[in-house]
């Protein structure tokens, strides 16, 4: 079975990079943000969606940046492999979500939602002198951290 995802790779005007820090099912980790793709739907769609849904924040989608070609199992459901599908996007509003300078640094808000979800998220921008591929957590998003910094 296939899990198709779509992530954003957003920079700030100050070439910072954008990621989302999680906390899912009792481990940390740093990723680009985006998500699941949803059945009818398509993945420029899926990402302008999931901007929406975790930042509150309207994106355009531009160019495309890599698509998995690799075996990538999931790290949640075993029996399923990841295709993930990677864009740049430009905001086209302000960021109005708390954006963190450190990782991992939740509030009681985001504390309550994972007591609830068993899941939660906070956003931080990392210097482009800083950011690599050992910046983010998952597989495919260091082959694309290493991708967007070697342009």
């Amino acid at each position: 079975m296939f899990n198709v995802r779509v992530y954003g790779i957003l920079t700030n005007e100050n070439r910072q990079v954008l990621v989302s820090d999680e906390f899912i099912r009792g481990s940390y980790y740093t990723k680009f943000p985006g998500g699941g793709l949803e059945f009818g739907e398509g993945t420029r769609d899926c990402l302008k969606r999931e901007f929406m849904e975790e930042m509150n924040l309207e994106v355009r989608v531009t160019d495309h940046i890599y698509t998995t070609d690799f075996f990538q199992m999931s790290a949640f459901t075993p029996d399923q492999q990841i295709i993930a599908v990677y864009y740049r996007v430009e905001p086209l509003a302000t960021i109005n979500v708390p954006i963190r300078l450190k990782p991992f640094d939740f509030d009681e808000v985001q504390m309550n939602i994972y007591r609830e979800t068993g899941e939660t998220e906070t956003f931080r921008f990392i210097n482009w002198n800083e950011f690599s591929g050992n910046s983010v957590t998952l597989p495919i998003d260091k082959v694309v951290a290493r991708l967007v910094k070697n342009g």
